[in-house]
């Protein structure tokens, strides 16, 4: 009998991360997902996967700003699963903010979340991948804001660029243990906190705003099999938002008000 495998999605109680989740429980594996104070979308997040698929999904709750919340999510996950096949880094929230307003507690919060905790989730997810001889699969989601630069975007579209390079990096670190590292950068996707209108969408080249299920199925691929002469990339999931050249909003530093078109990046 063929051996499930395993992943560990970040920040996967809802938006996006639930939407790999439930794309990795349709394709067999069994799930743990990490969230913080979000214990109602986790439990039914968690439900689903088990009525719909029927595999197991736990749920480890940690707030990742923390460093030691790392650690202790691998190993509550590991105590769960026994092992990782897939690390999925998802958990981050995003920020507009001019330069010259910029508080250094956000600072702060966004560095740890969104670029300390996916480097330290990398180190202890490839350890234990070698150490167990899996030959695994990391994900980190970045953002197309990781690719443009936008006017109150320093912090949040300067930690995607970093964690895209650094994940080059970290591909080429695993590459001898066949572990392969990638990235999947979502650009107006309709999440959580982020509504997209349909007259928005009809703007993207594609013709529609993104929805977290069409993130899902791309997870699939670049951790399958299918995808294993793939890693080192960040692979855009935008519908071509940022092809046309010109930005998609307009931003005014002065008096610092967004649009509906920055609302949804």
């Amino acid at each position: 009998m063929e051996t499930r495998r395993k992943a560990l999605v970040t920040g996967g109680s809802r938006g996006i991360g639930q939407g790999i989740a439930f794309e990795l429980a349709k394709a067999g594996y069994d799930v743990t997902i990490g969230h913080w104070n979000d214990d109602e979308a986790a439990n039914e997040t968690a439900r689903k996967v088990r009525e719909n698929w029927g595999g197991d999904c736990w749920i480890v709750p940690g707030d990742l700003t923390k460093a030691e919340t790392v650690v202790n999510t691998m190993e509550a996950t590991l105590r769960k699963m026994g092992r990782i096949d897939l690390m999925v880094n998802n958990a981050g929230i995003s920020r507009f903010r001019d330069i010259r307003e910029l508080p250094v507690e956000e600072v702060d919060m966004l560095v740890s979340l969104n670029f300390r905790a996916p480097l330290m989730f990398m180190k202890e997810a490839s350890n234990h991948m070698i150490e167990a001889g899996i030959r695994g699969s990391i994900l980190n989601i970045t953002s197309s804001r990781a690719e443009r630069a936008y006017a109150g975007d320093a912090l949040y579209g300067g930690l995607k660029a970093g964690l895209k390079r650094a994940s080059e990096s970290a591909a080429l670190d695993l590459a001898p243990y066949g572990i392969r590292v990638n990235c999947i950068a979502p650009g107006a996707i309709e999440v959580r906190g982020r509504s997209i209108t349909d007259e928005f969408g009809r703007r993207i080249p594609l013709g529609r705003k993104g929805l977290p299920e069409d993130i899902g199925p791309i997870a699939v691929w670049l951790a399958s099999d299918a995808a294993s002469y793939v890693t080192g990339i960040n692979l855009r999931v935008d519908g071509g938002l940022i092809l046309p050249g010109m930005p998609e909003y307009a931003w005014n530093p002065q008096n610092n008000k967004r649009t509906e078109k920055e609302r949804a990046e």
